[in-house]
């Protein structure tokens, strides 16, 4: 037995089919009870074709690079850091890391969010998860869980694969219930979106919505220090990522054959339970709910998993400061996980402060998820065009990966594009004070805190965030 391979031994190790449940436990959350009214806000069916087949297409790429360097690369735990780090230097990983953990973060909030707007329908005092005793009811939420995940990630990952199941029933009787009332003149009465612009302003519209729904398809990648076998991290990747797919593009197109566009936009959130209400009648409402927050809590577990694992694992190879590597003796990152549940919290508390919570943390997550995934793709195509790793690789092998690597680069530049200046600019304004967390790491190994290359990075981050600040004080910059 390799060293590698002992060390993966003493840990708590996970098989296939867990860490698929982390995969689809971590896409499948409050995005798809979301997605009817969100697709019909800015697109109607053709427009929504495109752009799953757009967002499927490219995250299709995007699996596969986390399948394939999870095995050329076996070495790197977490891999969405790691990757950063591996390709482009030490601050670039610690850029990737920092943002890639606050996405998960911000996301977190959205689950809150979202609860609390479903209750609010019986308990107005909620509103729509953005008054301030919905902030305070989600505040316990989020520290019971913080006390769940500290009990053990076996613990939490037993409960997760539960949750998995629970979670995908009322989603697929959603599903088949659309489809029996399923109208074939109101699908095509909702067919064009000319009032939204041209297509491609439709489809560019929609993608930021894909991004969040996807979240999680990197899930197996992320937590593979604990996986039992490499390989499984691959094959859980693509398992989870084909079965979410099916489930996310069915429920935005059978909703569009259920109630004209303008009433679907129109609907609160979460709109899958307005779509069943007008297929069925009340009880669908209840129906969704209830789904809803099964759903949702099991994808903020999982979540909560991954963000404390970038934290931990990226502490561990010295890309943050040493109190974050502390576990327990149940193998969990109390200090990453902490800290982690503190930021949900500060986010969480900044929404009562946006126009529309549940957009603007949704928006805002899959804005900074955005360059840890386009550096993770950009690193699979340097290993490609070195041919590092590649020692006789056969030539079949080596156009395939070269056209993923590729395609997926394109992919997540394009996304960076669609998700606006505005957005980009709020990221940055978190990523220029946690480089202090950088800070604090060189200084705790005696070295320089920056190198010129990333003096100039930090510079250019900095100004960026700056220049966010000076938006939203002055408006064109919002919350």
């Amino acid at each position: 037995m390799t060293s590698q391979e002992d060390t993966r031994a003493t840990r708590t190790t996970v098989g296939v089919w867990t860490l698929t449940a982390m995969v689809v436990g971590s896409m499948v959350g409050a995005g798809v009870f979301s997605l009817p009214s969100r697709f019909a806000e800015e697109t109607g069916v053709a427009g929504a074709l495109i752009a799953w087949a757009v967002a499927g297409g490219g995250m299709l790429t995007l699996a596969l690079v986390f399948q394939r360097l999870a095995v050329r690369r076996p070495d790197l735990d977490a891999g969405v850091f790691a990757y950063a780090k591996a390709g482009f230097g030490e601050y670039t990983g610690f850029f990737s890391a920092a943002g890639y953990w606050a996405s998960a973060c911000v996301g977190n909030v959205t689950y809150w969010v979202l609860i609390m707007s479903t209750l609010g329908a019986w308990v107005p005092a909620l509103g729509e998860g953005d008054t301030l005793v919905a902030v305070a009811v989600s505040s316990v939420g989020l520290w019971l869980f913080y006390l769940l995940v500290r009990r053990g990630i076996t613990e939490a990952t037993a409960i997760n694969r539960v949750v998995t199941v629970a979670k995908l029933v009322p989603i697929v009787v959603f599903v088949l219930l659309a489809l029996f009332v399923f109208d074939p003149a109101v699908f095509a009465a909702n067919w064009g979106g000319e009032s939204y612009g041209s297509l491609f302003d439709q489809v560019r519209d929609t993608m930021l919505i894909t991004v969040f729904v996807f979240l999680g398809v990197e899930g197996a990648s992320v937590y593979s220090r604990h996986a039992r076998r490499r390989e499984d991290v691959g094959r859980a990747t693509l398992l989870g990522f084909g079965s979410v797919l099916a489930i996310f593009a069915s429920v935005t197109m059978v909703s569009y054959g259920v109630l004209p566009v303008e009433e679907i936009a129109e609907l609160r959130q979460p709109s899958m339970a307005g779509v069943l209400d007008a297929a069925v009648g009340e009880w669908g409402t209840a129906f969704v709910s209830v789904g809803l927050i099964i759903s949702v809590l099991g994808a903020y577990l999982a979540w909560t998993l991954m963000a404390a694992e970038v934290l931990f694992v990226a502490a561990k190879d010295r890309d943050m400061p040493r109190f974050l590597s502390r576990t327990s003796a149940r193998d969990v990152p109390i200090s990453a996980l902490l800290l982690t549940t503190v930021l949900s919290q500060v986010v969480l508390v900044i929404t009562l402060f946006s126009a529309d919570a549940f957009d603007f943390a949704l928006d805002l997550t899959a804005a900074m998820t955005l360059i840890p995934f386009l550096l993770a793709a950009a690193y699979a195509l340097k290993l490609r065009l070195r041919r590092e790793t590649y020692d006789g690789a056969p030539a079949r092998t080596l156009r395939a990966d070269l056209v993923i690597a590729v395609l997926a680069t394109l992919y997540t530049a394009f996304l960076v594009f669609a998700a606006g200046l505005d957005l980009l600019l709020l990221s940055l304004i978190f990523y220029a004070p946690a480089t202090l967390l950088f800070v604090m790491t060189r200084r705790e190994q005696g070295r320089a805190v920056f190198r010129p290359p990333e003096l100039v990075l930090f510079g250019v981050v900095t100004a960026g965030a700056v220049l966010g600040v000076v938006g939203l004080a002055t408006g064109w910059v919002t919350l």
